[in-house]
């Protein structure tokens, strides 16, 4: 039996408003850390709203479930705010997002998402489970990065979930002179919801499955 494990990622796709912001502040990282990387057709622009690990073996059966979760919403319909800054410290650097407040419709679509996939859930795997291309470095801070996506549920759900869109890495001289900076609110519409293996810093990289949205 196949017990390749993949770490997956259900996310909300942003609409227009926060994809051109996410690109924007991304391309100011990339300038400031040369080193990081670009959100590109590999690197998405998303909010997480759950990781998981689960059996490949497994993945058509998660899509079912999570697809009938999706259908149970109507994410197409959401106005989401966006409203600061944050990032995770690394060392020398940091993995920077856009925080979006917390609305009852994420909640409640996390909650169908868990108990969708809960059954599938694995509680731990090895760096192979995420999305690597040959020619790029190792991952970065293994061990966190499997804990994160291990206790995700409940470490980044419910009460402590921060629902955020990631925009790149820079060093933290230029990240802590970017929090202390005014951040104006802005609403943006969910455009899709995806399934994605996750890379490194926890991005999405490769798409697993487009889930349809209701019209």
């Amino acid at each position: 039996m196949n017990d390749t494990l993949v770490a997956i990622d259900i996310a909300i796709e942003p609409g227009e408003a926060m994809v051109k912001r996410s690109l924007a502040d991304n391309a100011k990282l990339l300038e400031n850390f040369p080193q990081g990387y670009a959100l590109d057709d590999t690197h998405h622009a998303h909010i997480s709203i759950l990781q998981r690990f689960v059996r490949e073996t497994d993945l058509e059966k998660v899509y079912e479930a999570i697809a009938r979760a999706v259908a149970s919403e109507n994410p197409g319909a959401w106005t989401l705010t966006a409203y600061k800054y944050y990032y995770i410290p690394a060392g020398p650097i940091g993995l920077a997002g856009i925080v979006v407040e917390v609305a009852d419709d994420l909640l409640r679509f996390q909650q169908a998402l868990i108990d969708a996939v809960t059954p599938f859930s694995i509680a731990t795997a090895t760096a192979d489970a995420f999305f690597r291309l040959p020619s790029e470095p190792a991952l970065h801070e293994v061990p966190a990065l499997i804990e994160y996506v291990g206790k995700f549920v409940p470490d980044h759900s419910g009460k402590n979930f921060m629902p955020h869109v990631t925009i790149g890495v820079g060093l933290k001289s230029y990240l802590d002179e970017m929090l202390t900076k005014p951040f104006e609110a802005f609403t943006f519409t969910a455009a899709g919801a995806s399934v994605y293996q996750l890379g490194d810093f926890g991005t999405a990289r490769r798409n697993l499955k487009t889930l349809e949205l209701k019209p």
